[in-house]
C-alpha cells in the first residue's frame, strides 16, 4: 500500500513538474512573440516618420515653417514611443513639473526623468502633476515634443496625418504663448485648428470611420468639433466644460489656416 501511495506521489509530483514547464514554455514564447511585435511597431513606425519627414510635402512644409518662425526643435522632436493600452494615435508635448518647494534641480517629467523619456506620459501621470499644481506644491510647463503610438499607428496616411497635426500644435506652442494645461481656450483652439488642417476630418476618412451618413455639408466642421472636444476633455481643467470651450473658440479658429494661406484641401 505505501508503495503504491509513492508511487501515485511522485507520478502526480512529475505531472505538476511537466504541467509546471509547459507554463513556462508558452509563457516565453509569448512573451517573445511580444517583444517581436513591439520592435516590429518602433521599426515600421520609425521609417514613416522618416518617410514623412522626407516625402510628404505637408510634413515638410510645417516643419520647415516651425524653423522660420525661429523655434528650432529637438533632433528627436517626433518619436515612436510604446502607449501601453492608451487608445490614441500620437501627442504633442511633455508636462515637466517645477517643485516650487524646492526649485534647484527639480525640473523633471512625471517619471522623473527628464524630457527625452522614451515612453509617452500616461493620463493618469498627467492627472497626478495638473493636481499637485492645483494644490499649489508645483508649477508645471509643456515641453514641445511629438510622440506616435507605434502600436496604433495603422498605416503611413495616418501617421503622416498625425505628424501634421502635433505639428501645428508645435507651431502655436511657437508663435504664441500658449498655455493650453492651464488655458482651455487655447487647448481648445489649437485642437480645433489641428483636426482642420491635418486631414483627419477629411470627408474619405469620416466615412471610413462610418461617420458620414449622408449628411456631406458641413461634416468637416462637425468632425472638428467632435474630435477637438475630445481632445479638450483629456485636460482634468478643461474636462468638465470641454465643449463649451470648444463652441467659445469654434469660429475664430476654425477660421485660422495659419501657415497655410488656405486650408490644405483646397490647395
Amino acid at each position: 500500500m505505501q508503495s503504491s501511495d509513492t508511487t501515485k506521489a511522485s507520478a502526480s509530483s512529475s505531472n505538476s513538474e511537466e504541467e509546471a514547464s509547459i507554463i513556462d514554455s508558452i509563457t516565453a514564447r509569448e512573451s517573445q512573440k511580444t517583444a517581436e511585435q513591439k520592435a516590429q511597431d518602433k521599426s515600421t513606425c520609425e521609417q514613416y516618420v522618416q518617410n514623412g519627414l522626407k516625402r510628404d510635402v505637408t510634413v515638410q512644409f510645417l516643419y520647415e515653417r516651425l524653423l522660420k518662425l525661429g523655434c528650432r526643435p529637438p533632433d528627436d522632436l517626433i518619436r515612436c514611443v510604446d502607449c501601453g493600452t492608451k487608445p490614441v494615435a500620437a501627442g504633442f508635448g511633455v508636462v515637466e513639473e517645477i517643485d516650487v518647494s524646492n526649485t534647484a534641480d527639480s525640473s523633471r517629467n512625471a517619471n522623473g526623468n527628464s524630457s527625452s523619456s522614451s515612453c509617452a506620459q500616461t493620463q493618469q501621470e498627467i492627472n497626478t502633476l495638473i493636481a499637485k499644481q492645483n494644490d499649489g506644491t508645483a508649477t508645471l510647463k509643456l515641453l514641445p515634443d511629438i510622440f506616435l503610438c507605434q502600436q496604433n499607428i495603422q498605416n503611413e496616411t495616418h501617421a503622416r496625418e498625425s505628424m501634421a497635426h502635433e505639428l501645428i500644435h508645435a507651431i502655436d506652442m511657437c508663435r504664441t504663448k500658449m498655455d493650453p494645461i492651464n488655458n482651455c481656450i487655447h487647448m481648445a483652439c489649437t485642437e480645433i485648428r489641428a483636426e482642420n488642417l491635418a486631414g483627419e476630418c477629411h470627408w474619405l476618412r469620416e466615412l471610413q470611420r462610418g461617420r458620414m451618413g449622408t449628411n456631406f455639408v458641413g461634416h468637416g466642421a462637425e468632425c472638428v468639433k467632435r474630435r477637438a472636444i475630445r481632445s479638450v476633455k483629456a485636460n482634468p481643467n478643461c474636462a468638465e466644460k470641454a465643449a463649451d470651450y470648444v463652441d467659445a473658440a469654434f469660429d475664430r479658429c476654425f477660421k485660422d489656416t495659419f501657415p497655410f494661406d488656405r486650408h490644405p484641401n483646397l490647395r
